[in-house]
């Protein structure tokens, strides 16, 4: 299977806005399963279509630590959130090596379609709502570090910027992939 390429901030392609999916065929079934296999390989948690330059709304997620619940999002729309807030260390995989503490709400009710183009909703709290809410948020072109002050996200911006150019931009291949990083 193909490892697609992540995007890494600040590239200006994770700011488009995604396309909704206009029919649930092998084409979109190929690049979710293309996605797991990157987001696995790359030691993450979720990952949103955006992230890997595909800009149709497409997330798919494994929260697992044994890394057998896949869970993918087709058109993910958030139906309601909770008031109650939680507030988790978030990394990611287009902001290689930063973590910051992000708060966001508990609970999250999700619509979504399955493979056969139907329409399904559910319920989700914890890490899973957390990490739901962040891949919702790259597919309307938002990323963590924007929920950060800017003073800490211009750094980011700054190290990555470096990184990049010295050729030292850190992968996750040796991190842990569950628990605290999206």
């Amino acid at each position: 299977m193909k490892k697609l390429q992540v995007l890494h901030f600040p590239d200006n392609r994770l700011r488009k806005i995604a396309q909704p999916v206009k029919k649930v065929d092998q084409e979109v079934k190929d690049i979710i399963e293309q996605m797991f296999f990157t987001m696995y390989e790359e030691k993450g948690i979720g990952l949103a279509a955006t992230q890997v330059n595909i800009h149709k709304r497409l997330i798919v997620i494994d929260v697992s630590e044994n890394r057998n619940e896949r869970l993918f999002l087709i058109n993910p729309k958030i139906i309601s959130l909770s008031e109650d807030l939680d507030s988790m260390e978030e990394g990611c995989l287009s902001v290689p090596g930063f973590y910051e503490t992000v708060s966001r709400p508990k609970t999250v009710k999700v619509s979504s379609l399955d493979l056969n183009g139907e329409k399904i909703e559910f319920v989700a709290n914890g890490l899973l709502a957390t990490c739901i809410q962040h891949e919702i948020d790259h597919l309307n072109g938002k990323l963590f570090v924007d929920h950060i002050s800017s003073l800490k996200r211009n750094r980011i911006e700054k190290k990555i910027t470096k990184l990049k150019k010295e050729g030292n931009l850190s992968s996750r291949k040796d991190t842990p992939n569950y628990k605290s990083a999206i």
